[in-house]
Formats: structure tokens, C-alpha cells, sequence
């Protein structure tokens, strides 16, 4: 008996990640491009679909794809659904074009007996005749056969190379020995949210910056309506919960606390409750759904910090002491990350004996949270716990709330992030916050838009945390803190910064890129309209962001030549060319810069006439500029970028 096998080979398929292990990402109504080799024995034509669906689902939706060069097809797809989808690629023996091929050939060189080729070709429109569903196409199908069956060569020629019948043809192939891509890939389709957006990290607790006591839930607008005249989209807390008294830290973090420091909300648990509970001083439960919904009013959402850190008075200590690392003695370890040491903070044991249970109750934490409506989480160390759990606990927040977003805060190794961004989490810290230099930064970005990293990794850019003052800010000043939200801003679609960035807060422990009385062991006193502040800048840029299409996208990032290695300068374009944006930013804190810069003008698509107006969406200034080489100087104490809108 013959062996039935494919006849089309389908090979190297992109993207895929890992093999089809893990998913890319896109979000809702974005693009998705695949392309693979297909080809096959002989000289027939190939014709060739890209399929996609909702994971579980029954039905393919289906768009052709076409020959690109050397065998590589491709096919593009547009999705709209919030969920998971699997796509592939089909593809088959195109027996009617490879007819109508083969009889072209004859009949152009002159072969005057063609009568069995006009029988071959009768016979496959016949055939599509009966598959065609529509009476119509059938009826018409199989006049065009009957056509073929009886005609002279010529007007054979004629009716298989009519518009008509090709359309037909193409509408009712033959796929019956179809070969198909397996297993189908994933992508996850997110909402914009995962892939747009500015975040504003503060304390709550610091909201009214005194510092004498602490601010609650219900003094925080003031806070959040300052974010949201600077343009931010995301409130971002640290973590909300009670706080630990055993070992509470004190000021620059001492171990020696006084009466009144309010401890670290890295330490979570006391008397009151662990993670499923807020800290006393800040409110209750339903103070902070008053919160929410207020941030909700003004078209902002709260997203919440997910550490997985247990305070010596969290109830899991005593009800589930087997959860956590024991000493040879018994006790329990506490964290370090010599020389760094947490005696505060007791880390969970993700590899314990009990580890489904331990593994379920941290699921349970996210839902709860996830039913009284927040829908962001940023994990803190995630890159410390099994990249297995991360999977699981995504997985499973994820089908019962598909819009929720999980941001990974790891500063580690670089395969451990991307493995984490690959596990599910939708947003990435990255390593912006030390890339200052223009190579640096040229290199780094190229990587994280240019190369596979872009199908799963979304760099979440952060100018600065409640960890990291980085060295750039201590010795750059006020310039430096405009440069460097104007490079995340612009470099990325997702960025953030830590409260205290727009009043160029600077002031750090000696040596070292840490804050000099940092908030997260005290109460923290500040004027928010202090002189100096760039709050302006910071509205500025995030409402050039919201306008212009081409700042939300990610994968259109490029790099230019200039003159001056203190001066880097990109673009980001829309694919249609209706939104061109040039950046030029002075890196350099210190001095007046200026350079040469060469414009990508080849890129903007037809252009009227080797002149053309850039206009400065920074200052409102206007530039007439001609052709590729034109120049910029930039003194980093008035403004240190441009960001240049292209106008024909």
C-alpha cells in the first residue's frame, strides 16, 4: 500500500522561540508577521496560508501568503482577541498553477498537440467545481472547464490565464495532501497597557511628604493628581502590607530602630496579616478600593508589588514553618545578598517538601488582589524563585484574569531575564539604568528591538528605584535628570520613574548608588514643587508620547550616525510614514555639545524636494533642514534633547 506523506517541506518558521517552547508577544490589534521556507520536490507551484486562532478554539481564520525570494514565504495577520492564540503555516501542491504553467510553456513554444493537456486542466477545474460551496462559482467553474475540454489551443491559452478563473481556482484549491506546520506556536495577545505606558513609583505613606508621621490611602491624591498632570498612566506602590516589628530596620537601614521609624515594606507580616491584608497605618482594605477607584477616575490604574518576603511575625512562620530555610539548629535563615543581609526578612523555600501547597497559597495572594481590581504586578526578585513557579503562577492568574500584567524586576544575569520574560512575565526591567554611553546604549538597544529578544521581551525602562541612584544622576545634576527620562521615554514605550526623580534628588550613600536617607526606612519630607524640579520636562515628554504613534511602538527603534560620540541620535517611524520622529539627545551632563547629524531621508518614503521641515515638539521651535546632513547643538543646562516631528 503507498505511504501517504506531505509533499510540501515547511521549514524554519518565524518567529519562534525555542522551538515553539515558549510565546511571543503582541498586543491587541497588533501586526503579526510570519515567515518559513516551503518548497518541494519537482518544479510544481506552492501555494501557501498563514492560520491563526484562539488557543482552543476550532476554527482557522486564514490569509495567503506570498513568495518573498529564495523559497521564503511570507504572511501577515492582524489580532484583536486578548488571549492566547496558536498560528501556523499550511501549504500545498497548487495543481491548477502548475497546470496552467506547464500548458503556457508548451503552447509559447509552438507544441501544436496539446489535447491532453487541455483534458488535465478540465478535469482540476471540474474538481473544483464540485468543492466550490457557492452555486454560482460551480456553475461558472464548470463552464470554464467544459471551455477548456472543447476549445483550440489559443483560446485554451486565454480563458486558464483569465483573472476570473484564477480567482476561482485560488478560492476552492485542492488541499486534500496539505502539509502543515506542527506543533503551532503561541503568541500571547495582551492589552496595550502591557506594552504603553508611563509609571510613577511612590510611598504611600510618604504621599504628603512630612516628615513626622506617616500619609494614609486617603491622602494620597494629591500625589496621584501630580502624576497625572505629568502624564503618567501607572501608579505603582511598593508593597501595601503589614509590616514586621521583629527586627524592623531604622534609618539607612540600621538595626538599630527607633521609636517611630515605620520599617521597611520589603518585610511583610505582623499581628494584623500578611499579604492578603494592608498595613494598619495606612488604612483598610476598603480605604484602599476608594483608592483605586479614584485613580480609576482619572484613567490611571494602581499596579502592586508582588515580593514574596515574610517578615519573623508573618503568620506563615508559625503556620507553616516547614515553608521556609532552616539553620543546622532549627531557627529559621534570614535573607542575605552578601554583603548585603536582611534580618527583617525571612525568604520563602520554593523547593520545600510542602512546595504545591506553598506554590497555591502565592497564587491566592495575586487573585486576591486580582478581584479587588488590580490588574498590574510588579514581582520583586522574581530571578530568586524557580523559573517553573513563574510559569505556573502566570498560567494560573491568567485564565481567570487575562488582562492582568506582571512586570520583572530582575537585575541579573541575562539569560535569567530573558528565561522570565519567556515564562510569561509581560514587561522587563532591563539594564537602561547603568547604559550611558552612546555605544553602550546603541548596542544595548539593538539587541532588545533588533533580534529575537523584541518577539518576547518588553523593556520596561526605569530612570531610577528606591534601590538604585545610579552614579549618572549623583554626578550629572539637574541636566542629567533630563537626560536620562528623555532617553527612557523615548526609547521605549514603557518606562518609569521612582518619586523624588522630578525634584533631581541626589543626595547618596558615599561610594555607593544608594539614597542618602532612604524612604524605605523612614518617613520621607519633601516640598514636591521645590525650585529646580522638572516636572514640566517630565509632562512634556509623556504628552509628545501620547500623540505621536510612533514613541508607542517598540521594534521601529533606529539608530543614525553623527559627528560627536556625546551626541546619539535615533528615530521612530510609523510603518506608513505618517509619523517621523528624530531624537537628538546630549549625553553628556556637563557641556554644551553640537554635531552633525545624518538623516535617514531615504526612509521617509517620496520626498518633494531635498528640503523639509523638523519641528522641535520640545521647545515648539521649527527647522528648515535639507537633505542627509544637518546640525544640532544642544547645551544640557537650557534643553538637552530634540525631539524633531518631520513635516513634508
Amino acid at each position: 500500500m503507498p505511504r501517504a506523506f506531505p509533499s510540501v517541506v515547511i521549514e524554519n518558521l518565524q518567529p519562534l522561540i525555542d522551538g515553539g517552547r515558549y510565546p511571543i508577544k503582541r498586543i491587541v490589534g497588533e501586526d503579526l508577521v510570519v515567515e518559513a521556507d516551503i518548497f518541494k520536490d519537482g518544479h510544481d507551484v506552492v501555494a501557501a496560508i498563514l492560520k491563526w486562532r484562539v488557543l482552543g478554539k476550532r476554527a482557522w481564520r486564514e490569509t495567503p501568503m506570498n513568495f518573498v525570494d529564495n523559497d521564503r514565504w511570507g504572511g501577515v495577520c492582524t489580532l484583536y482577541d486578548e488571549d492566547i492564540h496558536e498560528y501556523t503555516v499550511e501549504a500545498w501542491t497548487d495543481t491548477f498553477r502548475s497546470w496552467q504553467a506547464e500548458f503556457a510553456k508548451k503552447f509559447e513554444a509552438g507544441i501544436s498537440d496539446l489535447r491532453s493537456e487541455a483534458l488535465e486542466g478540465a478535469a482540476l477545474i471540474e474538481a473544483a467545481a464540485r468543492r466550490a460551496r457557492d452555486r454560482a462559482d460551480r456553475k461558472r467553474l464548470s463552464e470554464f472547464s467544459q471551455q477548456i475540454s472543447t476549445g483550440a489551443n489559443s483560446e485554451i491559452h486565454a480563458i486558464a490565464r483569465s483573472g476570473e478563473l484564477e480567482v476561482l481556482m485560488a478560492t476552492y484549491p485542492d488541499r486534500a495532501a496539505a502539509a502543515q506546520y506542527d506543533p503551532a506556536p503561541r503568541v500571547v495577545v495582551d492589552r496595550p497597557a502591557a506594552l504603553i505606558g508611563a509609571w510613577y513609583e511612590f510611598f504611600p505613606r510618604s504621599a504628603e511628604g512630612r516628615g513626622d508621621r506617616g500619609s494614609t490611602f486617603r491622602d494620597c491624591l494629591s500625589r496621584v493628581d501630580d502624576a497625572q498632570a505629568m502624564g503618567f498612566d501607572v501608579i505603582y506602590f511598593p508593597p501595601i502590607h503589614p509590616i514586621g516589628h521583629s527586627n524592623r530596620k531604622g534609618r539607612n537601614n540600621s538595626t538599630a530602630c527607633e521609636p517611630g521609624d515605620p520599617g521597611v515594606p520589603w518585610a511583610i507580616g505582623s499581628e494584623t496579616g500578611g499579604h492578603k491584608a494592608v498595613e494598619p497605618s495606612l488604612g483598610t482594605l476598603e480605604d484602599f478600593d476608594w483608592l483605586q477607584k479614584e485613580v480609576r477616575k482619572r484613567g490611571m490604574e494602581i499596579a502592586l508589588d508582588f515580593a514574596i518576603n515574610c517578615s519573623p511575625d508573618h503568620p506563615y512562620v508559625k503556620e507553616h514553618p516547614d515553608w521556609f530555610y532552616k539553620r543546622p539548629d532549627g531557627t529559621i535563615k534570614y535573607a542575605e545578598n552578601p554583603p548585603k543581609k536582611y534580618e527583617d526578612i525571612y525568604p520563602l523555600n520554593f523547593r520545600c517538601e510542602n512546595w504545591r501547597e506553598l506554590w497555591a497559597e502565592m497564587k491566592s495572594i495575586v487573585l486576591f488582589w486580582a478581584e479587588r481590581g488590580v490588574r498590574i504586578f510588579r514581582v520583586d526578585n522574581p530571578h530568586t524563585k524557580p523559573v517553573a513557579f513563574w510559569e505556573y503562577l502566570i498560567m494560573g492568574v491568567r485564565e481567570k484574569y487575562p488582562d492582568t500584567i506582571f512586570l520583572s524586576e530582575a537585575f541579573t544575569r541575562p539569560k535569567m531575564m530573558k528565561a522570565l520574560a519567556k515564562a510569561g512575565f509581560n514587561q522587563s526591567y532591563t539594564y537602561f539604568t547603568w547604559r550611558n554611553s552612546k555605544r553602550e546604549l546603541i548596542e544595548y538597544f539593538t539587541e532588545l528591538t533588533q533580534t529575537e529578544m523584541s518577539e518576547y521581551f518588553r523593556p520596561n525602562l526605569w530612570t531610577n528605584t528606591p534601590d538604585i541612584l545610579p552614579f549618572v544622576l549623583q554626578e550629572g545634576g539637574r541636566p542629567a535628570f533630563m537626560i536620562r527620562v528623555a532617553l527612557a521615554a523615548t526609547l521605549s514605550p514603557l518606562y518609569g520613574i521612582y518619586s523624588g526623580y522630578e525634584l533631581c534628588e541626589n543626595e547618596a550613600l558615599p561610594g555607593r548608588e544608594e539614597y542618602l536617607d532612604s524612604e524605605k526606612y523612614q518617613y520621607k519630607e519633601r516640598d514636591w514643587n521645590a525650585p529646580g524640579n522638572i516636572k514640566d520636562w517630565i509632562a512634556r515628554l509623556n504628552k509628545i508620547r501620547k500623540e505621536n504613534r510612533a514613541l508607542q511602538l517598540y521594534t521601529n527603534l533606529r539608530f543614525h550616525d553623527s559627528d560627536n560620540d556625546a551626541i546619539l541620535f535615533y528615530s521612530k517611524m510609523t510603518a506608513a510614514r505618517d509619523n517621523v520622529i528624530l531624537v537628538v539627545v546630549n549625553l553628556d551632563p556637563h557641556r554644551k555639545q553640537n554635531s552633525f547629524v545624518y538623516v535617514p531621508v531615504e526612509s521617509f518614503g517620496q520626498m518633494e524636494s531635498d528640503v523639509y521641515q523638523v519641528q522641535d515638539l520640545l521647545s515648539g521651535a521649527n527647522y528648515t533642514w535639507r537633505g542627509r546632513r544637518n546640525y544640532v547643538e544642544l547645551d544640557p543646562n537650557i534643553q538637552p534633547a530634540h525631539i524633531f516631528l518631520v513635516r513634508r
